[in-house]
């Protein structure tokens, strides 16, 4: 069984995620620590509750989820993963470092890529890789049948959705991987976003003024 924890980091106020199993093995995912408290309080955490890292995983690579890629890939020697379809985005991290005006320590290149519908394991426990592009060209969401419940990234928020005007994305692309890859999940998973509140399937089925209807 899973446990998620959630911390919000950063200028864009992201949603950063650690599961971790009943041995203590965990998988970092989207690490947006930014200001120095932030890496000290998400270290911190993870000492005190003695977890092991073992994986670090990005649901996309615009530069508010990978701000702390490269301080957890010095600390904690694991392995990076993302989808090669974001590669683009990933490549010009510091063309976004200096249009936002932001100093952060540049993401180290992943060690592998993730492909949709594989699973990426942690213990006993599973997550099915859905490739979910629009907001970015790679962007993957990670679901949990067991539990239940899916880390989202920026495709579908509570009552919104990821922005698709940025390099890479698209509006059309975004809904249909809503729709097709999201909205056929179970109403009853919980949708754990990169950014604000959890929300469900159902819930956004019902009440997102952007999604129309399936």
């Amino acid at each position: 069984m899973l446990t998620l924890q959630s911390f919000t980091y950063g200028p864009f106020q992201e949603n950063t995620y650690v599961l971790y199993n009943e041995h203590n093995e965990a998988i970092i995912i989207d690490p947006g620590m930014y200001e120095l408290n932030e890496f000290d309080a998400f270290f911190s955490y993870l000492s005190e509750m003695d977890l092991k890292p073992t994986l670090l995983l990005n649901t996309h690579t615009h530069i508010d989820h990978i701000f702390g890629n490269a301080a957890v890939v010095m600390k904690y020697k694991v392995p990076l993963a993302f989808h090669e379809l974001d590669k683009p985005v990933f490549d010009h991290q510091l063309t976004a470092r200096a249009m936002y005006n932001l100093t952060f320590v540049p993401s180290p290149a992943p060690d592998y890529y993730l492909k949709e519908n594989e699973l990426v394991t942690l213990g006993s426990d599973s997550l099915q890789i859905l490739l979910c592009p629009g907001h970015s060209p790679g962007s993957v969401c990670f679901y949990h049948k067991e539990q239940q419940f899916v880390i989202g990234g920026d495709v579908l928020f509570q009552q919104s959705i990821g922005r698709s005007d940025l390099p890479g994305g698209d509006y059309d692309t975004l809904i249909n991987s809503i729709h097709t890859q999201l909205f056929t999940l179970p109403d009853e998973v919980s949708v754990y976003s990169g950014h604000g509140p959890k929300t469900s399937i159902g819930f956004e089925k019902m009440n997102n003024p952007f999604v129309g209807k399936n």
